[in-house]
């Protein structure tokens, strides 16, 4: 009964526990069993937390929030926790022995949600690549496909929900780094509006305002109900999202009405879109006219601009040389070439060389851009759909560097960031559903964005797609 359990969504799991048909125990217990088979394969955890888990999940203290003794994972990259090692997939944090010292905001808010983490999922150093497969650890492998990447930057927690570990875990989001593992294992991946949690007490933006942080789900209902434990301001926090007028669990009460909704198959800077994405997408828009959407070939005229690319890359490479003096800061000497991945190092010292008044240009372009993406919504478009990702999950070892090409993973990183990206720099909210299986028996995903501020249409059209077109029985065969 309890492997049955642990392939349920968190609000399923949830509701067991709280009628007492299971306990936070015995579920932790399966939990921690299916973890230690199919961790091995997958490298989706890279450390863990099991014994705390446990007493945790015996301590009649654990908080009463709507997923009380539901197993969830915490990915090694934000949400930091006290007395746990934080290494953001790099290898000079891990012989340094770091361990954190205080918890983050959304770390609290989890806990205090009632959830029980089992430990913290791998990612690629410093969450720069579509692909987890860092230097540091063994790679996060798809659980439909060992052989093919999870996605990155939250692969290891794609892994761990797509595995059937955990129903839900920790994600971030920089440039598609929730919506392409979402994409690559099968999963729910919705990227919050920019600024709807909190960063603190640590920082109070990572990447310049690009990114943000949330999780990875397997069902729309999980992904809405968390979404009101994570989301609202905290003390010192320098922006945050306007608060819905009601629940965001609520917003899926009730099918929403007729929307208008623009469909891009082709991609932006020539990238080759795949066929069988392709055809998912236009799938998922004949799925939504039949719901009664009013569905058309039409999107910002922004998307087309391809210099976002390149001021993307150039605030990246300037938050990279930041996070790396100040990890330095924090572990007592400078952070060294030989200590880090050669793409790590190459963006940091182009990062280095760009002079603040160009970064801060660069930031007045991302606010321009922005408003220029924006103002397509305001033209009578409420949702726009895209594939997720232009190509089907890589191989491992396809989207990484060597010390002779140190860059090469950003070349052949495009289709997996070329839907995805122009939503980090707009702020604006983004969700990524399962449209099905590629020839090879790997997930496809497509995209929905929305309006700043909106996941309130984007959670109830996407729970509208995910009745007409369920995807919780498609599990991969492990």
């Amino acid at each position: 009964m309890l492997d049955d359990v642990l392939d349920l969504d968190a609000t399923a799991q949830a509701a067991l526990l709280r009628r007492g048909e299971i306990a936070p125990p015995e579920l932790t217990e399966a939990a921690i069993r299916r973890l230690e088979a199919r961790n091995p394969r997958l490298g989706a955890f890279v450390h863990l937390a099991l014994e705390r888990a446990l007493e945790r999940a015996k301590d009649d203290a654990l908080p009463e929030g709507p997923f009380r003794g539901v197993p969830f994972a915490l990915k090694d990259l934000g949400a930091a926790e006290a007395g746990m090692p934080y290494h953001a997939g790099t290898a000079f944090l891990r012989r340094a022995g770091f361990v954190e010292s205080e918890d983050a905001y959304i770390t609290r808010r989890f806990r205090a949600a009632g959830l029980i983490s089992l430990g913290r999922t791998a990612t690629p150093e410093l969450a720069l690549l579509p692909t987890t497969e860092p230097e540091a650890h063994a790679p996060a492998r798809n659980p439909w496909k060992l052989t093919h990447s999870a996605g990155g930057s939250s692969g290891g927690s794609a892994a761990a929900v797509a595995g059937g570990i955990v129903a839900a875990a920790h994600a971030s989001d920089g440039g598609g780094s929730i919506r392409g593992p979402a994409s690559m294992c099968g999963l729910v991946g919705l990227k919050p509006t920019r600024g709807r949690s909190s960063f603190g007490p640590a920082l109070g933006e990572r990447w310049s305002g690009l990114s943000v942080e949330f999780v990875l789900t397997r069902s729309v209902r999980d992904a809405a109900a968390l979404l009101d434990v994570t989301a609202g301001p905290m003390p010192g926090d320098p922006y945050f999202a306007p608060p819905p007028a009601r629940p965001f669990a609520e917003s899926l009460a009730a099918p929403p009405r007729p929307l208008r909704i623009g469909l891009r198959t082709s991609a932006p800077r020539n990238v080759a879109v795949d066929p069988e994405v392709a055809e998912a997408t236009r799938a998922t828009a004949r799925a939504l006219e039949a719901l009664g959407h009013r569905v058309e070939e039409a999107w910002p005229a922004a998307l087309d601009d391809p210099r976002h690319v390149i001021v993307y890359v150039a605030i990246v490479a300037a938050n990279t040389a930041r996070a790396l003096a100040s990890w330095g800061e924090r572990i007592g000497r400078p952070v060294e070439e030989g200590d880090v991945e050669p793409l790590t190092f190459a963006l940091a010292a182009r990062g280095r060389e760009i002079p603040a008044v160009d970064h801060l240009a660069n930031l007045e372009y991302v606010h321009a851009f922005g408003r220029r993406l924006a103002a397509w919504w305001e033209t009578g478009f409420d949702l726009l759909l895209t594939p997720t990702q232009a190509a089907p999950p890589p191989p491992l070892g396809w989207v990484t560097a060597t010390r002779e090409e140190p860059l090469r993973p950003f070349v052949r990183a495009a289709p997996y960031g070329v839907f995805t990206l122009p939503f980090n720099l707009s702020g604006q909210p983004a969700i990524s559903l399962p449209a099905g299986l590629s020839g090879e028996g790997l997930p496809l995903g497509v995209q929905l964005a929305a309006r700043y501020g909106d996941e309130t249409t984007l959670l109830a059209v996407a729970a509208q797609l995910e009745a007409a077109r369920p995807w919780a029985d498609r599990r991969p065969a492990l």
